[in-house]
This record gives structure tokens, sequence and C-alpha cells, in this order.
């Protein structure tokens, strides 16, 4: 009986070992792998932040050359929301600047510098086109000019505005009709026909508002001017 019990005291004892054995084990390894694991984080490469993509000038879809002016331009909606010109991330014309109007308006740069030179709206339904004449032949060679219809732009033309307008480039002015949309950048003394230009006619089966073309929306980037 002796012998036996010293045997199963024995057989327990190496039993109790075994298991410390075994749980410093999983210890040992429990530790390595978190010490091995705040080492990874260490110098693990940050998550990356994210960023936001580039905004460009008067939030075109892309840069201009850095030789080049950013624009971009909007025409009335209906009789109800009036034109919008940019220029080089600036806003020129707008309903908020409270410097639109009726019928054509046009916005004069400094083809050099960019500065703006002058800003009118002329009003074709009611209005008188010799002020819009009168405009038109004071322009200074070298400017760039900038024009977006609102409502209705053509009642009031003669030929002799449409020809002015011609020979700042415009390729549509001839066709412009009753409550067109239109949107033009041309220049004094440009001795081809104009890239940006957009026209839309006055349609009641197209017409995306009841009276009224959809909504023209124009940008680019044009050529500084040097000597």
């Amino acid at each position: 009986m002796m012998r036996a019990g010293g045997l199963l005291k024995l057989g327990v004892l190496i039993s109790v070992l075994f298991v410390a054995v075994f749980l410093a084990f999983e210890l040992l390894e429990s530790n390595v792998n978190f010490n091995l694991g705040k080492v990874f984080t260490r110098y693990a490469p940050p998550d990356p932040v994210p960023t936001r993509p580039p905004r460009h000038k008067c939030g075109l879809s892309k840069s201009c050359p850095e030789d080049h002016f950013a624009f971009k331009i909007t025409s009335g909606a209906a009789s109800v929301v009036g034109p919008k010109m940019c220029f080089q991330d600036n806003v020129i014309m707008s309903g908020v600047k409270n410097n639109i109007g009726r019928g054509i308006n046009i916005a004069l740069l400094n083809g050099k510098t960019g500065e703006l030179t002058k800003s009118d709206s002329f009003d074709m339904w009611t209005g008188d086109v010799n002020l819009l004449i009168k405009f038109l032949k004071e322009i200074e060679d070298g400017s760039i000019v900038m024009m977006a219809t609102f409502d209705d732009p053509a009642t009031k033309m003669n030929d002799e505005a449409r020809n002015l307008i011609a020979d700042l480039g415009s390729s549509s002015i001839s066709i412009l009709g009753f409550r067109d949309n239109w949107v033009f950048v041309g220049g004094k003394g440009i001795k081809t026909k104009s890239p940006f230009e957009q026209h839309i006619k006055n349609n009641a089966e197209t017409n995306k508002y009841e009276g009224w073309p959809e909504v023209l929306e124009m940008e680019g980037c044009i050529p500084i001017k040097h000597d």
C-alpha cells in the first residue's frame, strides 16, 4: 500500500510539473508575440492621410499652364438666375455682385495683366443697341472680352453690333436669336475665330425651361498676351 501511495504521489507531482511547464511556455509565447506586435506597430508605416483632390482656379477641371489665364463662364438660367463670370479665381460678374442685367453681359480684361478694366450689361429687349455699339467700339486692342447672355439677347440686336462682335472672334453672333443662350470669350485684335464659344437655340421642343434653353457653362485657359 505504501509503495502504491508513493507512486500515486509521484504521478501527481509529475502531472503538476508538466502543467506548470506548459503554462510557462504559453506565457512566454504570449509575451514574445505581444512584444513583437509592439515592435511591428512601432516600425510599420502610418496609415495614409486621406487627401482632397486639388482645387483649380475658378473650379476648372484641371489647372491651366503657367502662362495662361483661367476662366469659367455661365449663361443665365431663363429669366431667373443671371450669368456668372470667373477669371483667375475671381468672380467678376454675377448676381451676388449685383453687376449683371438682362441681355448681353460683357467684361473686359487686360490681356497682359488679367486686370478687369470694364464691365457692363446691355438690355436687348427694351434697351438701346447704340449703347452696346458705343461700348464695343471703345474696346482697346489686346483686351480679353467675355460675354454671357441672360433672358433675351437679340431682339434689339442689329447688323452693326453683330459685325463688331464677330470682329472679336465670334462665329455664332450672326445667328443669335430671341432667348438663345450664348457664352463667348474673344479678344480685340484677334486674327482668327475664337475657340471659346457655345450657343444653344431657343426651341420649344428641346428647351429645358418652358421658354428658355438650358444653361451653358464653359471653361478654358487663355494665353497671356506678350509684347
